[in-house]
């Protein structure tokens, strides 16, 4: 059965009356009634089952994609740090030839070129010079100990260490350079003979 429910007839354009489509009567037997209650309370229960059946799958369908974007991500981060790892040789011998200037010309312009490429993926080069000692991101390779610095430092830079984002890729070779506890000692004896 067909009911059509449009309130302009198409086949004249005049609006319907609403008479025709009036409620069923009411039942008039009294037992009925409680049956129809009844039926009523168990399809309410039906349709809450249903929506909150629908609100968890849409939850987990959002999570679902969620993780995914996440996963994508990480993914991607990853395929370009495994990418970089295998070019950190090449960019030290880069260094390497630019501290001894041997970088001139045409291999000037590639290195510089590849330096800057990787910059851009998210390289970034780390180590220097009397920074703090940090055993995350620094490898001790030689150890001394100096009157000049008063926290354990990096003295030398033996090879510089590479991350992307807060991965380290590498970390940076250093010779460390702790403070001298027979200087203490050295200075707390002249100043108790002054």
């Amino acid at each position: 059965m067909i009911r059509d429910k449009r309130r302009i007839d198409p086949e004249t354009g005049q609006v319907r009356e609403q008479a025709a489509e009036a409620a069923p009567a009411a039942p008039a037997g009294g037992e009925q009634q409680p049956v129809a209650d009844g039926e009523a309370a168990a399809l309410k229960e039906q349709l809450a089952e249903r929506t909150a059946d629908l609100q968890r799958l849409q939850a987990e369908y959002s999570n679902y994609r969620k993780r995914v974007e996440r996963d994508k991500g990480t993914i991607r981060e990853l395929a370009i740090g495994n990418v970089l790892q295998e070019l950190l040789p090449i960019l030290d011998d880069i260094g390497r030839a630019r501290d001894h200037n041997e970088l001139v010309g045409g291999f000037k312009s590639v290195g510089e070129a590849l330096e800057s490429t990787v910059g851009k993926l998210g390289l970034e080069r780390f180590g220097a010079e009397g920074e703090p000692f940090d055993p995350t991101v620094h490898e001790a390779l030689m150890h001394s100990y100096s009157a000049d610095v008063t926290e354990t430092c990096v003295a030398t830079v033996l090879q510089p260490g590479y991350r992307i984002g807060e991965r380290v890729l590498r970390p940076a070779r250093v010779a460390v350079a702790e403070p001298d506890p027979n200087a203490e000692s050295a200075d707390s004896a002249e100043s108790t003979g002054e």
